[in-house]
């Protein structure tokens, strides 16, 4: 099998630097939202779960089209970032981040909050009777007890990011250098005579990202179920 050509590898690099950003940037809202899906009692609680999930119902496409409609240079959101912070997120590589993000929101969020969920409460409540504040509690039990499932939250939502596609390419189109990811890329080899072997070695790069994750998260997984119990 032939080695990657320029272009293929400019495809792995911009999708590391998306991915990156879209976990980076989503993880304390996503760790956030986690907490409050799994300990909050609120009104609008089982609204804001049904919006979270939302990206994993819709198809791409349409949640695509509704990241333009908001973030375009004429949508509400992005005609006032463009005015007033010269920011322009779509058909950027920045957008492809935040698609990619929004994307991968679900399956961050889902991981979080099992791993809270798997938190015996009374722990919780047992440094609090010793005169803990709520955010000492939070950063020397709660943290500590579900690092392994914020890290199996941020190992997903990275591979999800690696590989979204429908909801990027209707926000931010298919640009060489600036947001064709390694999907956009499959995509366009596949449309031209004898890119069948670039789109070929890109699937596989694909498919090795997404099984080591699917490992790791697993693994993660097996450890924040040993640590409970050795509670």
């Amino acid at each position: 099998m032939e080695r990657f050509g320029p272009e293929e590898w400019q495809a792995v690099a911009l999708s590391l630097k998306v991915a990156f950003w879209a976990t980076v940037l989503s993880l304390p809202v996503g760790l956030a939202t986690a907490l409050a899906l799994a300990r909050g009692r609120f009104w609008g609680r089982q609204l804001l779960n049904g919006v979270v999930h939302l990206p994993l119902i819709l198809p791409p496409v349409v949640t695509g089209y509704l990241l333009l409609l908001t973030f375009g240079l004429q949508g509400p959101v992005g005609g006032f970032l463009d005015r007033v912070f010269g920011v322009t997120l779509a058909f950027r590589w920045t957008g492809a981040a935040l698609a990619a993000a929004i994307m991968a929101f679900p399956l961050m969020v889902r991981a979080m909050r099992l791993a809270i969920e798997a938190v015996d409460p009374k722990l919780e409540e047992a440094a609090s009777t010793l005169g803990a504040s709520r955010l000492t509690v939070f950063r020397t039990v709660t943290l500590p007890l579900i690092a392994p499932g914020v890290l199996a939250g941020a190992v997903l939502a990275f591979a999800k990011a690696m590989g979204e596609f429908g909801a990027t390419i209707t926000f931010v189109s298919n640009i060489p250098g600036e947001t064709r990811t390694i999907p956009s890329a499959i995509y366009a080899f596949l449309q031209v005579p004898g890119g069948e072997s670039a789109a070929f070695r890109l699937v596989l790069l694909s498919v090795a990202v997404a099984m080591a994750a699917l490992f790791m998260s697993e693994w993660l997984a097996r450890r924040i179920a040993a640590r409970i119990a050795a509670r």
